[in-house]
């Protein structure tokens, strides 16, 4: 399976520390964000790599480069202006190939088993569920016996991470548009699964919680 890894966002809760350095390339633990996602792909047996960008992008290639000390490879998808998550992904559509793929949000770290991930026959995405985080308490969907809803309780996170097929973007025109709105389609076909991770996941968005990742990882 071919993976994407989503590093076209500003950052703008992270600032000052995005004014000069793509937020994918903040570190922790002694490595970039982005390092930690492509070394766990990796392990997880995923060699073809994708990654867009926009701001500062071209500092991520060159930290990156092809991806060969990785023992990947790594192809980019550059924006110039971000396309958010939808149209950024309808964007590297080309890259991925016809076959479902996974995608990875850049300013999450998870100890997920990225291996373990696949589609049931059908559907047209899975998704990674986690328990509601403190700065976002009513979470997203509604999780019920593998099934991912967008109304309904229990409701839980969406982690950023999740497999797609490129049909779920059937119809879509090039240009910036959000993710959401596509699954929320296919939630209502019933053609979204799910799964609740009970591990850990951070979602990096300000400097206090890359503070508190980078602590974690260094006393690990």
């Amino acid at each position: 399976m071919k993976a994407m890894i989503l590093a076209a966002g500003r950052g703008n809760r992270m600032r000052p520390l995005t004014d000069h350095t793509p937020k994918p390339l903040l570190a922790a633990g002694g490595k970039p964000l982005i390092v930690h996602h492509i070394e766990r792909l990796a392990a997880a047996g995923m060699r073809d790599l994708v990654i867009n960008h926009a701001h500062l992008g071209a500092q991520i290639e060159s930290a990156l480069g092809d991806g060969v000390r990785f023992s990947v490879r790594i192809r980019y998808s550059p924006e110039g202006e971000a396309l958010e998550t939808g149209g950024g992904i309808f964007r590297a559509l080309p890259l991925l190939g016809p076959d479902p793929f996974l995608v990875v949000n850049g300013d999450v770290w998870t100890d997920i088993d990225l291996g373990g991930l696949s589609l049931e026959e059908g559907d047209l995405a899975q998704l990674v569920l986690v328990e509601n985080p403190p700065h976002h308490p009513r979470g997203d969907f509604a999780l019920a016996q593998g099934r991912v809803c967008a109304e309904g309780e229990p409701r839980y996170t969406f982690s950023g991470i999740g497999v797609y097929r490129p049909e779920l973007f059937a119809g879509c025109e090039p240009g910036a548009f959000p993710l959401a709105p596509l699954l929320r389609r296919a939630m209502e076909a019933g053609r979204v699964g799910g799964q609740l991770h009970a591990g850990r996941w951070f979602d990096i968005g300000t400097p206090q919680r890359l503070d508190e990742l980078d602590q974690m990882l260094r006393t690990a």
